[in-house]
């Protein structure tokens, strides 16, 4: 089983930037990729980025590329999410994830089987 806990989360006016981390601990040892999603109230559960663990391939939805970088640190199985040029629309709860699922670049809610608490982030206008 892997726990996975966010943090970094927080309120920040448009145009600023945030990082958001995901530790992973407990049996890791399977994990495929991690990734990244958010959702706001009354909205599903959407996408922002995913990473595949071993050789680092990266996915981006189109509404945060070029704004938002997507890592990791094996060692430390640890994710990461840089989160530049914040825009209000990108106000939600951010959940990390890992899948353990045997595919390039999962990208839907269902390919994933783990998935962090949640962080909130907030950006004002």
């Amino acid at each position: 089983q892997v726990q996975l806990i966010e943090s970094g989360g927080g309120l920040v006016q448009a145009g600023g930037s945030l990082r958001l981390s995901c530790a992973a601990s407990g049996r890791t040892f399977g994990n495929n990729a991690m990734g990244w999603f958010r959702q706001t109230p009354g909205k599903e559960r959407e996408f922002v980025a995913t990473i595949r663990w071993i050789s680092g391939s990266t996915s981006y939805a189109e509404s945060v590329k070029g704004r938002f970088t997507i890592s990791r640190d094996n060692a430390k199985n640890t994710l990461y999410l840089q989160m530049n040029s914040l825009r209000p629309e990108d106000t939600a709860v951010y959940y990390c994830a890992a899948s353990l699922k045997w595919m390039d670049i999962p990208t839907m809610e269902v390919e994933y089987d783990y998935w962090g608490q949640g962080t909130q982030v907030t950006v004002s206008s």
